[in-house]
């Protein structure tokens, strides 16, 4: 359970705890197909023998406003997400702000086999779902022995 005081008492465990959450933001750099861990939005990408499936995780977005590429391979998810608490009219005294705010970009590389006539991008309930089907020539499929 993670527990943060909204008043810390002790300024050393404090130091303690900024100290790991950086050190946790260096460890989990991107991976060989450059999706890294702890951006937003949260990904989820899975593959199928038809399909690269990518979710992302972006709530209380308008669809709108997300914009999504695919240009040589790399498909590129995009946008911005307002801080409510800045727009209000009068000015609040923020304690803990965990919600991301700003602009943000995510880039994944696609398999080579990936068709990009054959995307399909689908907004729901704070889900993006991205399906982007791979090429036909690339499918398995069963050779008949004569």
């Amino acid at each position: 359970m993670l527990y943060h005081s909204m008043f810390p008492r002790d300024i050393f465990s404090e130091l303690d705890r900024l100290q790991r959450e950086i050190q946790q933001t260096f460890e989990s750099g991107p991976s060989i197909r450059g999706v890294t861990r702890g951006g937003f939005p949260a990904l989820n990408i899975g593959t199928t023998p038809q399909s690269v499936e990518l979710y992302a995780f972006v709530p209380g977005l308008d669809p709108a406003s997300i914009e999504v590429n695919l240009e040589r391979g790399v498909l590129t998810i995009s946008g911005e997400r307002v801080d409510e608490l800045s727009t209000k009219e009068q000015k609040a005294t923020v304690h803990i702000n965990e919600r991301f705010a700003g602009r943000f970009r995510r880039v994944v590389s696609l398999p080579d086999d990936a068709d990009p006539n054959g995307v399909h991008a689908q907004y729901r309930d704070g889900v993006l779902h991205i399906s982007v089907k791979r090429r036909e020539e690339s499918q398995p499929r069963r050779i008949t022995v004569h």
